[in-house]
C-alpha cells in the first residue's frame, strides 16, 4: 500500500494541476482557453467484440493525458483514464466500454461493446517552446454489429416444373444497412450467383428444371458477411425425348456406326426427375430393359433400327427415340503426320489409308483450318509466314471411333548451329567428315562444301557424312557444312580443318635411381581427326597394355607410361611417344636414365670357425674404407679345387648394416664349404670379400690334464680309505697297520677312574693280548676326514 500511494502521489498531483488548468466545460466543446489548441472531431469505427485504438492527437510526447467519454444524448462527460507517462489509472466504470487500457497516451478499447459508441475527448498537456500547452482531441466512435447467420425457407421443397416457389432469407441481427445476395448450386457443378436479387425474398415463377439444386443466401453489412446453409429444391419433371449414344461413338447419317467384332454399348438417357425407366426395342421387338444395351460382339446381323422407351412413374409420362445402327470398321493403326523438308516452304502430309468408310482427315494450324480429304491430305505453307513453334493437328474422324484420332506436329527450328566432327576408319585408310544438327521440325538440310565453297554431294536431313581417302595431302584443308531450315534465317554453318596430330612430352629427359619408378608423360595438343597415342620402347617396339614391367595410364588427352622397378640393363634408353591419324603423324622422344647407387665399402672376413661338430660356423667381418651401405649378404658354396667348385648361393640376406657377425647353421659336416661377404647399397653390391674356408677351433690340453689329475687323486684316496677301514676292523690281517690305527687306551677302557687318570698322564699302553676278540675291538666307529685340494 505504501508503494501504491507513492506511485499514485505524482499522478494525483498532476491530475489536480490539470483539472485546475483545463476548462471545466471542455466537454460541451466551448472555445478553448488561452494557450490551448483544439483539433477537429474525427470519426472512428469499431466492431463489437474487436479492438480499436484512439490516438490523442500528434506532436511531442504529452506530460499528462486525460480521456473522457460522453454517451449519445448526454452532455456530461465521464472520466475514462488518465496517465502521466510513468503511471496510469483507468476508471472502474469504463469497463462498460470494453477492456480499457492506455498505450503511449492512446486509448485502447479491446472486446468492444455496443455501449462504447459516443464521443471521446482527449486532453493532453505538452511542453512546446519552453511553455505548457494544452491540446484537445475530439473523436466520435461508432460501434458496428456484425450480421448473424441467415436461414433459407422454401415455400415448396418439391414442386412440379411450371409451379411457383418462394424462398425467404431470415436474419436475426446486424447493423443496417444489410444487403442480401442469392446463390444457386446445381447438384453437379459450381455455384452461381443470381443477379438482380438483392432482397431477402426470391421468387421462382414458374419454376424450371434448371432451378433444381441448392440455394444459399448471404447477408452483409459494412462489418461482416455471413452465408446460410444450403437448402435443396427438388423440381419434378420429364421425361424428355431420350438421347441415344453408342460407344464407341461413330455417328452416321440417321444413326451410328459400330465396329464389327467389337463390343458395342447403346445407352439411352432421358432428362427426368425422378429418373425414368427404360426399355429397348429392336425392329419393334423388346430385347432389353434398362438404360444400357450391350452387344458383346457386334456383327452385321445387329445392324438395324433400335428404339429406346423412357417412362416417369411419378408423373406417368412416356417418351421414345429411335436410331439406325450400321456396322463398320476403321483403318488400322493411327494417322501419321510428317513434315517434308523443302527449301523455302513447309509441306505437311497426313495419311491414314483403309477403313469402311474411309477416315476423313483435316489439317488445323495457327492460321486456321486446312484442307480436308479422305485417307490422305497434304498442306503446303510458305516458310516466311510461319513463326517458330507453330503447331499443326491432323484430325481423323471415322464412324467406328469414339473420339477423333489425332496426330500433331510442331514446327521449330533447331537450337544452336551445326556440329562438325571427323573420324578415321580402321587403319586410318579413310576420313569421315560428319555434320549433325539435331532437333528441328522439319529436320534441317545439311551439305558439305570444300574450301572454295563448291558442294561435295547433295543435301541430307539432320546428318551429312562425307568420306575422303586418307593421305597426308588432306592436312591443312578446310571444309564447311552449311545447314538450312525453313524457319531459320540466315543459314548456319560449321567449319572443320584437318590437321596432323601435335603432341608434347612432360620432360624430354627423365632420371631415376635403380629400383625406383619412372613416369614418362605425353599429351596430345591437337589433331583432326582425333589421333591415337602410343609409346615405343628403346627397341622401337610398341608398349601394349599389360606389358611386363610397363604400365600405361590413359587420362583424357594424356598417355602416361609408368616404369616401376627401373633396371639400367632393361629399361634405360629413349622412349618415343607417337600420335597418328589419317592425315599425318608426330613423335617425341624421352631419354630415360637409370642411375645406380654408389658402391658400398669393401668387406674383409676377420673370423670364420666351425661350431657344433661342423654343423654351424661363426662368421665375423669388418669394413674397409668409407661408403654408404644398406645391408650385407653372406654367400657360400661347396668348395673344391679347380673348376669343380659349386656355384655361389645366398646363405644369409637382409642383414642390418650395423651387424658385423653372423652364426650360420644347416651345414653338412661331410662337405667343405667356402664363404664370402658382400656389402649392399640398395641394389648396388660392393666387391666380394676374400673367400675363406671355416677353420676348426684351437685345441687346449690344460683343462683336460687338471681334470684327469683331480679324478685320479679322488680315486686313490677312496681306495686307501677302504684299505684303512678294512685293516681297522680286521687287525689280524694287517697287525702292524692295526697297531697304528687303533690307540692303546682302548685296551684299558674298563679300568677304574684312577687308572684312567694314569693313562691320561702319559703311561704307555701295553699291546693287545692275543686272546682279545678283534670283533669286539672293531665295533667302535672310526671317523676319518679327507681333504683334497686341486691346484689350477
Amino acid at each position: 500500500m505504501v508503494g501504491q500511494k507513492a506511485q499514485l502521489g505524482p499522478l494525483s498531483s498532476l491530475l489536480l494541476i490539470a483539472l485546475c488548468l483545463l476548462h471545466p466545460g471542455a466537454s460541451g466543446q466551448p472555445p478553448p482557453p488561452h494557450g490551448a489548441l483544439a483539433e477537429e472531431a474525427m470519426s472512428v469505427r469499431g466492431v463489437r467484440g474487436s479492438s480499436v485504438e484512439l490516438a490523442c492527437g500528434s506532436g511531442p510526447a504529452p506530460l499528462l493525458v486525460l480521456w473522457s467519454f460522453t454517451p449519445p444524448g448526454s452532455l456530461e462527460p465521464q472520466p475514462v483514464a488518465v496517465t502521466n507517462g510513468a503511471a496510469s489509472k483507468v476508471e472502474a466504470r469504463a469497463s462498460a466500454l470494453g477492456a480499457v487500457s492506455l498505450r503511449n497516451g492512446s486509448l485502447v478499447l479491446a472486446e468492444l461493446r455496443e455501449g462504447a459508441g459516443g464521443r471521446f475527448l482527449c486532453q493532453a498537456l505538452r511542453m512546446a517552446g519552453g511553455q505548457l500547452q494544452v491540446t484537445y482531441s475530439h473523436l466520435s466512435l461508432v460501434v458496428l454489429v456484425p450480421v448473424a447467420k441467415p436461414q433459407v425457407h422454401l415455400s415448396d421443397a418439391s414442386p412440379v416444373e411450371g409451379a411457383s416457389v418462394e424462398a425467404t432469407c431470415a436474419l436475426q441481427e446486424g447493423t443496417e444497412p444489410v444487403a442480401f445476395a442469392w446463390q444457386h448450386r446445381a447438384p453437379q457443378g459450381p455455384g452461381e450467383g443470381l443477379a438482380g436479387v438483392t432482397g431477402p425474398l426470391l421468387r421462382l415463377d414458374p419454376v424450371h428444371r434448371s432451378h433444381l439444386g441448392w440455394y444459399l443466401c448471404s447477408a452483409h453489412n459494412p462489418v461482416s458477411n455471413r452465408s446460410s446453409d444450403g437448402v435443396f429444391l427438388d423440381v419434378i419433371y420429364g421425361p424428355d425425348p431420350p438421347v441415344i449414344t453408342v460407344e464407341p461413338t461413330a455417328r452416321a447419317e440417321g444413326g451410328f456406326w459400330a465396329s464389327e467384332s467389337r463390343e458395342v454399348t447403346l445407352s439411352c438417357q432421358a432428362a427426368s426427375n425422378p429418373p425414368s425407366d427404360y426399355a429397348w426395342m429392336y425392329e419393334h421387338t423388346q430385347v432389353h430393359t434398362g438404360p444400357t444395351y450391350v452387344l458383346a460382339r457386334a456383327s452385321r446381323a445387329h445392324a438395324g433400327l433400335y428404339t429406346c422407351l423412357a417412362h416417369n412413374r411419378l408423373l406417368d409420362t412416356c417418351t421414345q427415340t429411335a436410331v439406325q445402327l450400321t456396322i463398320s470398321y476403321p483403318p488400322d493403326g493411327k494417322p501419321s503426320c510428317a513434315v517434308l523438308p523443302t527449301l523455302g516452304a513447309v509441306t505437311l502430309v497426313c495419311a491414314w489409308p483403309g477403313g469402311l468408310p474411309a477416315a476423313l482427315l483435316r489439317w488445323e494450324g495457327p492460321q486456321g483450318t486446312g484442307p480436308t480429304a479422305p485417307s490422305n491430305v497434304t498442306w503446303s505453307h510458305p516458310a516466311s509466314l510461319l513463326p517458330n513453334g507453330s503447331a499443326f493437328t491432323c484430325t481423323a474422324q471415322h464412324p467406328a471411333l469414339e473420339l477423333p484420332a489425332l496426330c500433331r506436329t510442331t514446327l521449330w527450328e533447331p537450337l544452336g548451329s551445326p556440329t562438325c566432327w571427323a573420324a578415321a576408319t580402321r587403319g586410318d585408310q579413310a576420313v569421315t567428315l560428319s555434320c549433325g544438327w539435331r532437333g528441328g521440325q522439319p529436320p534441317a538440310l545439311l551439305s558439305w562444301h570444300d574450301g572454295q565453297q563448291q558442294p561435295l554431294g547433295g543435301h541430307s536431313a539432320s546428318l551429312a557424312v562425307l568420306l575422303l581417302q586418307g593421305h597426308e595431302g588432306l592436312a591443312g584443308r578446310e571444309f564447311t557444312c552449311w545447314g538450312t531450315h525453313p524457319l531459320r534465317t540466315p543459314r548456319a554453318r560449321c567449319r572443320l580443318r584437318l590437321q596432323a596430330p601435335r603432341l608434347a612430352v612432360a620432360e624430354p629427359r627423365v632420371s631415376v635411381l635403380e629400383g625406383g619408378e619412372a613416369w614418362l608423360g605425353c599429351v596430345l595438343l591437337g589433331g583432326t581427326p582425333p589421333a591415337q597415342l602410343l609409346w615405343l620402347d628403346p627397341r622401337q617396339q610398341r608398349v601394349d597394355p599389360g606389358a611386363a614391367g610397363l604400365v600405361l595410364h590413359p587420362e583424357g588427352t594424356q598417355l602416361r607410361l609408368a616404369i616401376p622397378d627401373a633396371d639400367p640393363e632393361r629399361h634405360r634408353g629413349t622412349y618415343w611417344c607417337v600420335a597418328r591419324n589419317a592425315v599425318g603423324s608426330s613423335r617425341r622422344g624421352v631419354l630415360l636414365e637409370v642411375l645406380r647407387y654408389p658402391a658400398p665399402p669393401n668387406v674383409t672376413i676377420s673370423r670364420l670357425v666351425y661350431a657344433k661338430h661342423r654343423r654351424e660356423v661363426q662368421l665375423q667381418w669388418a669394413l674397409r674404407g668409407p661408403g654408404n651401405l644398406t645391408g650385407f649378404v653372406v654367400q657360400r658354396r661347396a668348395s673344391a679345387p679347380g673348376p669343380a667348385a659349386g656355384a655361389w648361393e645366398t646363405a644369409a640376406s637382409g642383414i642390418e648394416p650395423e651387424s658385423r657377425g653372423r652364426r650360420l647353421g644347416g651345414l653338412d659336416p661331410g662337405v667343405l664349404y667356402a664363404f664370402r661377404v658382400l656389402a649392399l647399397n640398395h641394389r648396388t653390391a660392393g666387391q666380394p670379400s676374400e673367400v675363406k674356408i671355416p677353420a676348426d677351433p684351437p685345441f687346449s690340453a690344460y683343462p683336460a690334464v687338471l681334470g684327469a689329475a683331480g679324478a685320479g687323486m679322488v680315486v686313490a684316496t677312496a681306495a686307501w680309505l677302504l684299505v684303512f677301514q678294512y685293516a681297522a676292523r680286521h687287525p689280524e690281517t694287517f697287525p702292524r697297520l692295526a697297531q697304528l690305527l687303533v690307540p692303546t687306551h682302548r685296551s684299558h677302557q674298563h679300568q677304574g677312574p684312577g687308572e684312567g687318570e694314569g693313562t691320561q698322564a702319559g703311561t704307555e699302553t701295553p699291546a693287545i693280548s692275543a686272546g682279545s676278540d678283534p670283533a669286539q675291538e672293531s665295533d667302535a666307529p672310526v671317523n676319518v676326514t679327507i681333504t683334497v685340494t686341486a691346484a689350477p
